[in-house]
């Protein structure tokens, strides 16, 4: 029984030293070869490759600046006054002393103004006419502060100062209580007339008003001085119809006709009317607008 065993496994260990040497003879396997692309086939020919592209040439440098002769230098500007709204021109600070002449009254009565000696107009406010007519009387000096828009125009004064007093025209504290308004006696229907010794003007210097030479103070809006500017020149002669007032400084009138002759009064409010003159003695005042 051992005998016939033998063969077979000799036969069987001589099989696979074969099949060994076999597989070891086997070379070892290769990479693959790279293969060229494969484009998808169109009908269209292939494009051809395009010459590369030329940079494109730099600029020239620029020629070396060389300096030229020196230009003469700009005149320097010249300070321009600036000009407030609607071409309102500023104002100047202003200090002035001299001889109260005298005073210059509204309509109303009282005294919202001043000529001194020299001819200098000063204005004020109308609330300042018992303080500074208590204060001072014509002949005698004073001392003002305030603005003016040129140089000789009339003065808008902030402070006049008188025999070792002053009065200032301060505005009201915030949240102060306004004063009771000033009694104010009726207008009466005035005619004045005669030739002009000054010309009034407002501290921005627009003319609202001429002196004549009996005293009587004229009065109108600005554009009424404006608008008859032929007619105010001194020495000329203006006639006027209008609603004022007389009293101990002086008589007054807000014109509402003015003209060189009685005969040429022209209505400056609402233009050129022929309205009778008024019959003389007292006559009712102006009715209030609605408030």
């Amino acid at each position: 029984m051992t005998l016939t065993r033998l063969p077979f496994r000799a036969g069987l260990l001589a099989g696979l030293i074969a099949a060994s040497g076999i597989a070891g003879a086997q070379p070892a396997p290769q990479p693959p070869e790279p293969t060229a692309p494969v484009f998808p086939m169109t009908d269209a020919a292939p494009r051809p490759m395009g010459a590369p592209r030329a940079q494109a040439a730099l600029p020239a440098p620029l020629p070396e600046a060389r300096p030229g002769p020196m230009a003469a230098p700009l005149p320097e500007p010249r300070p321009v006054p600036v000009a407030g709204p609607l071409g309102i021109p500023p104002m100047a600070q202003a200090s002035v002393s001299g001889t109260l002449a005298r005073w210059l009254i509204n309509p109303n009565g009282e005294a919202d103004g001043l000529l001194l000696q020299d001819g200098t107009q000063i204005s004020f406010p109308p609330h300042l006419s018992a303080e500074l007519t208590a204060m001072v009387r014509p002949g005698e000096r004073i001392d003002a502060t305030g603005w003016r828009a040129t140089e000789g125009a009339p003065i808008q004064a902030q402070q006049i100062g008188a025999r070792g007093r002053m009065v200032v025209d301060q505005p009201p504290a915030p949240g102060a209580v306004p004063p009771a308004p000033r009694p104010m006696g009726a207008l009466a229907a005035m005619n004045a007339g005669g030739r002009i010794v000054r010309v009034l003007a407002t501290g921005r210097g627009d003319v609202n008003g001429v002196l004549l030479e009996d005293g009587t103070i004229v009065r109108f809006p600005p554009h009424v001085g404006r608008m008859i500017s032929g007619l105010l020149q001194p020495g000329a002669a203006l006639y006027a119809q209008g609603w004022g007032t007389r009293g101990p400084l002086g008589a007054a009138l807000e014109a509402t006709r003015l003209g060189a002759s009685p005969q040429a009064l022209q209505d400056v409010l609402s233009g050129s009317v022929d309205v009778p003159a008024p019959r003389p003695g007292p006559q009712p005042g102006p009715q209030r607008r609605p408030v």
